[in-house]
């Protein structure tokens, strides 16, 4: 049984992944900004999974203060800490970095990367003194290097986050901490669809490249869940959708009838 942190973890992969891990009997703390989140996150967790393991504390993670109060809040009520998974993201809207409002750039890189600084600061200090641990650091698009129009700041993030995590894993090798990196590919979670809701047909055009390399967090939770647990590499990069499964996955799309877009989609 291992008790794991994972900030974000009201909706999305963050939720999936929080679900997942319960089912493999870990202890998990559920976490986002607004407390009626949790609590609702918690209710509709414990009706599947039961409530012993499961526990929930409310902070922003742009907010240092409060993401100490996560750890101390984890610490108390499991005794340590094994697994901290810096999951919490923003998206913004699909444009250019001009047209993009000044608050929502600012909040993005507030949460993506001050976020992810403040909880890697938090864990490693709490893990040095526990004397074990890891971290994960969630990556997304833009930590490869890769640009798509209109979602410039948001890619500007992530490759934050990848740098964090290189270097953060050459600081920390002396220290028995463990350091890796979440990569989870195209997920179709809110963050995603939330970028097309003001332009259905710029979702429409993507949605075949969505339909051959994207997932739904149901699918990609688990897998990530058990690399998680399994892991025992200073780091590891674990990559969901590496470029040998993209390139099989355009190979066999012919053939595939795979529609994330229909709840009835065939896996």
């Amino acid at each position: 049984m291992k008790n794991i942190v994972i900030t974000g973890s009201t909706r999305g992969i963050g939720l999936a992944l929080a679900g997942a891990l319960l089912d493999r009997d870990c202890r998990v703390i559920i976490n986002g900004r607004a407390q009626q989140a949790v609590e609702q996150t918690c209710v509709d967790l414990a009706l599947r999974y039961g409530s012993e393991s499961l526990f929930g504390f409310p902070a922003d993670v742009s907010d240092p203060a409060q993401v100490q109060g996560l750890w101390e809040y984890a610490a108390q009520h499991l005794g340590s800490v094994d697994i901290w998974i810096n999951n919490a993201g923003l998206g913004h809207d699909t444009e250019p970095v001009w047209q993009v409002p000044t608050a929502q750039a600012r909040s993005v890189i507030e949460v993506n990367v001050l976020g992810v600084i403040y909880g890697a600061q938090v864990a490693m200090q709490g893990m040095l003194a526990q004397g074990f641990g890891q971290i994960y650091n969630l990556e997304g698009f833009g930590s490869n290097g890769r640009i798509r129009e209109g979602l410039s700041i948001y890619g500007t993030s992530k490759a934050a986050v990848h740098y964090l995590t290189k270097a953060l894993i050459e600081e920390t090798r002396e220290t028995g901490i463990q350091i890796g990196s979440l990569q989870p590919g195209m997920v179709m979670t809110d963050l995603v669809l939330e970028r097309f809701a003001e332009d259905p047909a710029a979702l429409d055009k993507a949605k075949p490249i969505f339909n051959i390399i994207g997932d739904k967090p149901e699918n990609v939770a688990p897998w990530l869940a058990d690399h998680i647990l399994q892991n025992k590499q200073h780091g590891a990069s674990i990559d969901y959708m590496p470029t040998s499964k993209i390139v099989g996955r355009f190979i066999s799309s012919p053939f595939s009838k795979r529609d994330l877009f229909d709840d009835h989609e065939e896996k």
